[in-house]
């Protein structure tokens, strides 16, 4: 399934540089100036997964293929951006593509590094993109009202509640709230919001991008990210663009020693791209045998034929049951033959919600 979360954020924060190391490329330009990206970028990333890595050393198979996310490197959008300002509208246009945004805020002191409006604040600058991506949503939602209220003057009834859920929707945005925040009230208003892809109802997570202090120790820009995530709900992810950066410029036997000297376990990037694929409700199971090991990603509750689809069409209008093993279960015993001694291959049916780490075949006729 194809997933793109979109690097959103004022000019000069450290996107492109940030969409750079992920993607571990020099694709998207990195320079000092607004407005230095004006195509987004975009990169396929694989999502970090060690239990590959486990499988294929018990079933040693030709290839390994990870589940991946596509991440957008989507241009700085400035104050005004709705109106136009710094080439706005273009920019708008490209998060409507995405399923979630990456919202990278800056979280450090450089002055070398000019910030848009002058100064460091994430608060303000958090502020000035969500009300770019309300101003925008409001024309879209002022389009589909006033549809709506013609056709509710006719007395259709569904066409008034929607009229009258619109009006209630403009409120909610006009208070500065955002759309994913709206309290829908029936399955029709549910339709009527997806189907207008509104900017502000997109998941969104932050990423703070601070100095190599920061990342190791947190600093006053970070604490407030968080405490503005907190009442959100959303996730907060501490990075240092520059390091990470470096990171994946160094040969890949020397990236654990850099790491070991910052104190740090991991690289940051391993924690956004894990965080991204969560804020979109994915999860991952396997299929294992002697060409391939895969992780195959599926929306959290989907069932066994859902899951199968994501293989090919085929497997779902064909399904016949799915044989589960657990991925610890697989690890623990080291082969199929021996989960399934030990009783613990079950054959289940249509109904059967995957559970994240699943090893799974598909049984189908076509």
């Amino acid at each position: 399934m194809g997933i793109r979360c979109g690097i959103v954020g004022l000019p000069n924060v450290g996107k492109s540089t940030l969409f750079n190391a992920i993607t571990a490329s020099s694709q998207a330009a990195a320079e000092n100036y607004p407005f230095c990206t004006i195509e987004p970028n975009t990169g396929v990333v694989p999502v970090p997964d060690g239990r590959i890595r486990e499988l294929s050393a018990l079933v040693n198979p030709d290839r390994e293929v990870p589940a991946t996310i596509e991440f957008v490197d989507i241009a700085g959008l400035v104050k005004g951006a709705a109106q136009g300002e710094g080439l706005g509208n273009q920019f708008l246009s490209h998060i409507r593509e995405v399923d979630a945004i990456a919202h990278v805020v800056r979280a450090f002191d450089d002055p070398n590094v000019i910030h848009v409006d002058g100064s460091v604040d994430p608060k303000r600058d958090i502020e000035v993109i969500e009300t770019e991506l309300i101003l925008k949503d409001l024309e879209t939602l002022d389009k589909k009202a006033d549809a709506a209220q013609r056709k509710g003057k006719t007395g259709d009834p569904k066409a008034k509640a929607e009229a009258d859920f619109y009006e209630r929707l403009r409120d909610h945005l006009t208070k500065s709230r955002l759309a994913r925040y709206f309290p829908i009230a029936s399955e029709d208003e549910q339709d009527w919001l997806r189907e207008m892809h509104l900017l502000t109802a997109k998941p969104v997570l932050y990423v703070a991008n601070t100095d190599e202090q920061g990342v190791i120790e947190g600093n006053a820009y970070i604490t407030a990210i968080r405490e503005i995530a907190e009442k959100e709900g959303a996730r907060v992810v501490p990075i240092c663009a520059k390091i990470e950066m470096e990171l994946v410029e160094l040969p890949e036997d020397e990236r654990v020693h850099f790491l070991q000297e910052l104190g740090l376990k991991e690289p940051g990037l391993n924690a956004l791209v894990r965080a991204a694929y969560d804020l979109l409700g994915l999860q991952t199971y396997f299929t294992a045998g002697p060409k391939e090991v895969r992780a195959w990603t599926v929306r959290k509750g989907a069932k066994a034929p859902e899951a199968a689809a994501v293989i090919h069409t085929d497997f779902e209008k064909g399904f016949i049951r799915a044989e589960v093993m657990k991925f610890r279960d697989f690890i623990r015993l080291k082969s199929e033959a021996a989960v399934r001694e030990a009783g613990l291959l079950r054959s289940e049916g249509r109904e059967y919600i995957v559970e994240d780490g699943d090893v799974m075949h598909f049984r189908f006729n076509v």
